[in-house]
């Protein structure tokens, strides 16, 4: 097989050689001003983007662009450089070209896709206010029906073949090209510190950006890249910034956007840890914050006419309770106020709920949870216009808080199965949410699916979905409910929610435990409450198993 795609490669490139190395010595490196600008602005993404099945290697070649990812050499083995079955026509040519570009028979049109595949490169690390555009020259104006199209945002690269979340879950970041040279279905998972330059002038033009790379571990990382364009593309957001965990993702935001002595606006019903950070971190700076109900648009309008708010930060819906938020109301009155508005929507899931088509500019996710989905990662994201996540991503920087290329590989995987997950889970919990409510032992429930849920509507206009977490207070007392959880055979006892398996805790133990009685209550959070997650098992099993535990106080 080496031998006839060397011979199929040279007959369509005459200047194609099979060689051991590729040399990107001062001189040949593509420069990313000898770029043609795009007269449309149509701002290229850097990422690989849907070609024509009709184009051919011969006449097509003036309208691809050749996926040539930053650090191409180091990235092949010498092996597989010289095994050209191995590496596929593509990168072979863009390790020809090196050499080869001054050669009279060098290609043109070659050499200006792969121009174009390395000034996307360069786009990735341009700083916020630095456009990279790049348009695919065609020469030959009968080919015009094939030229690339470059789409705005990363989820209109699959449009064309990928008509559902599930789909593009699987595929995005991966199905057409990746910043890793491999022939592997799966990702490789590139576990270094650092990455380095082959010469002093090669770092020269990477710092004056003119050469891509990450240079430093806790800058990027190729699997994390594959994982945040999986959630840019579910989320349709221009720019995803993957971190350790959703803490980081939610306090490194906040940190990054709200100025000393800003304000906030944030809902009653929240994680507590947000709210611990937003009550004693945050003051310290100078930053103050405003609390209301989820469903006080009123108070909102007020607070935006009184203080100078700069950004509105709750879930939807909301932990535990499931409180909704009407994200297209609120960010209309934030954006005719000047604020921003950043939406947490890891008990939704970005196929139960498209935050930034409801008008946020920003979506924060514990990628722990479902996008995740299997109970083994720690890992958090937030998305939205490139403008805004680089900021985020500038601090990120500083602070720490890089994911580990492994953690970043299981988000990869665990999202293959997200919509499958999802609909299994988004059934149970309707189902379950329908029998407790009308079971004598539990007083309440709450639950965006449930008609008695007050912001049920809301959810049905804005939500495919309710998710796969029902809360409910069981009737009884604490030792009551706390018998009731032991009496359960399935779910663990344990924090977190949005895995495979099913996880149940009583709130005022797990979360609220350092808090008395009254001063638990004074968030709702009553010792009878539970919390429970519904993994993928089958529904039988869990109804079973809860009506048994109920029987059992």
């Amino acid at each position: 097989m080496a031998v006839s795609s060397c011979a199929a490669a040279a007959r369509a490139f005459p200047s194609f050689e099979c060689r051991s190395d590729a040399d990107f010595s001062a001189g040949g490196v593509p420069r990313h001003n000898d770029v043609p600008k795009n007269s449309s602005g149509v701002r290229f993404s850097g990422k690989a983007n849907s070609l024509n099945h009709g184009s051919s290697i011969h006449g097509g070649m003036s309208s691809l662009i050749l996926r040539f990812p930053p650090n191409f050499v180091r990235q092949l083995s010498v092996k597989a450089r010289r095994n050209c079955s191995n590496i596929g026509v593509a990168q072979v040519v863009a390790a020809s070209w090196s050499n080869n570009r001054g050669s009279p028979d060098f290609t043109p049109a070659a050499a200006k896709a792969v121009d174009a595949s390395a000034a996307a490169a360069a786009a990735a690390v341009a700083p916020v206010d630095e456009e990279v555009t790049v348009v695919a020259e065609n020469e030959n104006p009968a080919c015009d029906d094939r030229n690339v199209q470059i789409e705005e945002l990363t989820r209109g690269k699959y449009s064309s073949f990928l008509s559902s979340d599930g789909s593009i879950a699987i595929h995005a970041g991966e199905r057409l090209g990746r910043g890793i040279v491999t022939d592997a279905i799966t990702t490789p998972v590139v576990n270094t510190s650092a990455y380095f330059f082959k010469k002093t002038s090669e770092l020269i033009d990477f710092k004056e950006k003119r050469h891509a790379s990450f240079e430093y571990g806790r800058y990027g990382n190729p699997t994390t890249v594959v994982a945040e364009e999986k959630i840019s593309a579910l989320e349709g957001a221009e720019s995803t910034l993957l971190m350790a965990s959703g803490m980081c993702a939610s306090t490194v935001m906040l940190l990054a956007l709200v100025p000393a002595g800003g304000h906030i606006v944030t809902t009653t019903d929240c994680y507590r840890k947000t709210r611990i950070f937003i009550e004693t971190i945050l003051p310290k700076m100078g930053i103050t914050a405003t609390v209301i109900d989820p469903a006080d648009i009123g108070a909102l309008e007020s607070v935006l006419k009184q203080k100078k708010v700069t950004l509105f930060f709750t879930e939807s819906p909301t932990n535990p309770f499931l409180r909704c938020v009407d994200i297209e109301l609120v960010s209309k009155f934030c954006h005719e106020n000047g604020a921003l508005v950043c939406i947490d929507g890891t008990f939704a899931t970005p196929l139960n709920q498209k935050a930034l088509a409801l008008g946020a500019d920003l979506v924060v996710h514990s990628a722990t949870k479902y996008i995740g989905g299997h109970n083994d990662v720690l890992a958090g994201c937030i998305s939205g216009p490139e403008k805004l996540v680089s900021v985020v991503r500038n601090l990120h920087h500083i602070l720490g808080g890089a994911i580990n290329p492994n953690a970043a590989y299981l988000i990869i995987r665990g999202m293959k199965t997200l919509h499958l997950r999802i609909k299994q889970q988004n059934s149970t919990a309707q189902r379950i949410a329908e029998i407790l409510e009308a079971h004598p032992k539990v007083r309440c429930v709450y639950y965006p699916g449930l008609p008695s849920h007050p912001e049920h509507q809301l959810a049905k206009k804005q939500m495919t979905g309710f998710g796969g977490v029902v809360s409910f207070e069981v009737d009884g007392d604490l030792l009551t409910t706390a018998k009731f959880i032991d009496a359960l055979k399935i779910p663990y006892i344990a924090p977190s929610f949005g895995g495979c398996e099913s996880i149940v805790d009583q709130p005022a133990i797990m979360s609220y435990w350092d808090l008395s009685q009254s001063d638990r209550a004074k968030y709702g959070i009553l010792d009878n409450l539970v919390r429970f997650s519904f993994g993928v098992e089958d529904f039988e099993d869990l109804k079973a198993d809860i009506l048994q535990a109920l029987e059992a106080i």
